[in-house]
């Protein structure tokens, strides 16, 4: 290997830190600052901090990630922070703990924060109809609770949707009157349906209730109390100094075959246009040590009291009384009575908070599609963690392979008999795997779901998904046979259906 490509694959390979830093006690110990040659080790590693970077170093090789940074706080302190690789593969400009990463849909919980300063303050009701508080709404959209918008639950179209939605040309004027004549998906609180509209309107309510103009960005007070001096709005239309590009595989067959069947995949450059409407839900740049910095803001209260803190990570219940999985812009995960608190951001981004264990993680890349909220766990574990449920059975099968799927669920049952584990997790990881061209180790999850949920139609159908990917044809009729009559109303299943007793593929969905 020599020359530009040579020094790419070698840290590509290697998933060699470029630069990095730990922490003890009260203070942060820097290490050097000049892109150390590849293979270097930091001066200052200890045990645990190079069990994270083979954990990490390991994952890059496998999902081909070129740069990654992970940031790790304890009981209020950083006490991690790591940068690997490269930051741009046609340079390559090694990653640095300065590099900015689009952070993407992490931004909601930034707004969920936000609109609970303002619930704290006395001037937002979360139960209140968004009709109190913007007018000129459908007629539909009024009584959509604040709550709902907030976890996802309100059935409203999604204006990421809009025709021209990602075309700089098109003005935002249009893409509302699209989204506003679009027809509700379904009875507010009915189900769960992930939908950047909910942000625009509680972005529109907070920006109300402060006196701004429509549109302005509601978090910059969270920026500025947490000292993130790395942190803006950005995307592909504009210049940021000292930002990662992004990117995203492309998959083709492999002839030559290959683990889980695993096709080629080839990095392509990803475009990304945020426009004003879309910022309480995306659109963010951070680096690992900034996220870090408002971990640790909001988990000591500086930004939210307790009790705001609170119904912050409460899960919101449908109208029937199921629990969701959402708290108000965060996700909340079960980890046998040990909670896991966060959010994701598109497919390479994740951070998590675990607040009965005072440890928080940070992994930010540049690969759409390396999924670090599979990664979180197993490091956080190594600060402390305690390990339940999926999250446990997922650093198992991480380590043991997805073919002993069964074996490892009955282990992790016979350990912890009460565990019940989360369908909607179960259904994410599955899909995550899936887009990522993993279709065997997707099946293996998503069979493990549709056991423990037979009664579940969503359950049934993504089963069918995954083995329609692995080409069992027969088996993915039958399953979409059983979403069917569990769920008549499931179109995702008739159209398959249709397709796959026509011969073809069943039109399969871009997961």
């Amino acid at each position: 290997m020599r020359g530009m490509w040579g020094l790419v694959a070698l840290l590509l390979l290697t998933g060699a830190p470029m630069v990095g830093q730990a922490a003890t006690g009260k203070a942060v110990v820097a290490a050097n600052r000049a892109p150390p040659a590849a293979g270097a080790v930091d001066t200052v590693a200890t045990p645990v901090a190079a069990q994270v970077d083979a954990f990490l170093q390991g994952q890059m090789r496998a999902l081909g990630i070129p740069g990654l940074q992970v940031a790790v706080i304890q009981h209020g302190r950083l006490v991690l922070s790591r940068s690997y690789g490269v930051a741009n593969l046609q340079t390559p400009v090694p990653v640095t703990n300065e590099t900015i990463f689009a952070v993407n849909s992490i931004t909601k919980a930034f707004t969920g924060v936000a609109a609970m300063r303002q619930v704290q303050a006395g001037r937002l009701d979360l139960d209140a109809p968004v009709g109190q508080y913007l007018d000129d709404l459908p007629a539909a959209w009024r009584p959509i609770t604040i709550r709902q918008l907030l976890t996802h639950m309100s059935g409203l179209p999604d204006i990421n949707r809009a025709p021209g939605d990602r075309d700089e040309r098109v003005g935002g004027d249009a893409i509302w009157a699209w989204v506003q004549a679009q027809p509700m998906k379904f009875t507010p609180g009915e189900r769960f349906d992930y939908c950047q509209t909910n942000y625009t309107l509680v972005q529109r309510v907070v920006d109300t209730l402060t006196g701004q103009p429509p549109d302005t960005p509601i978090i910059g007070w969270e920026i500025e109390a947490a000292g993130m001096t790395h942190t803006a709005f950005g995307d592909s239309s504009m210049v940021t100094p000292g930002k990662a590009a992004g990117y995203r595989n492309s998959y083709a067959p492999n002839p030559a075959g290959g683990p889980d069947g695993a096709p080629v995949a080839t990095p392509r450059p990803v475009y990304e246009l945020f426009r004003p409407m879309h910022r309480a839900s995306s659109g963010l740049d951070s680096t690992a040590e900034d996220m870090a910095r408002w971990m640790i803001a909001v988990s000591q209260g500086q930004l939210l009291d307790a009790d705001s803190l609170r119904l912050l990570w409460t899960p919101a219940a449908f109208n029937d009384g199921r629990p969701g999985q959402w708290g108000l812009g965060w996700e909340v995960l079960d980890r046998g009575g040990h909670r896991a608190v966060g959010m994701t951001g598109g497919g390479r981004s994740a951070f998590f908070l675990y607040p009965e264990d005072e440890v928080g993680v940070v992994i930010l890349t540049n690969l759409s599609g390396a999924f670090p909220e599979d990664m979180i766990d197993q490091v956080a574990a190594l600060y402390g963690a305690k390990l339940a449920g999926l999250a446990a059975l997922r650093v198992d099968i991480q380590r043991h392979g997805f073919d002993q799927v069964p074996a490892l669920y009955a282990a992790m049952k016979a350990r912890e008999p009460g565990v019940t584990l989360q369908e909607a997790e179960l259904n994410d990881w599955g899909y995550r795997l899936l887009s990522n061209g993993q279709p065997r180790s997707a099946l293996a999850i998503l069979k493990l779901a549709a056991d423990l949920y037979p009664d579940s139609g969503n359950a049934q159908d993504s089963l069918a998904e995954a083995l329609a990917a692995t080409g069992d044809k027969p088996a993915a009729i039958l399953a979409y046979q059983r979403a069917l009559e569990l769920d008549p109303k499931n179109q995702n299943a008739e159209r398959r259906l249709v397709a796959l007793r026509a011969g073809g593929r069943g039109e399969q969905r871009p997961f």
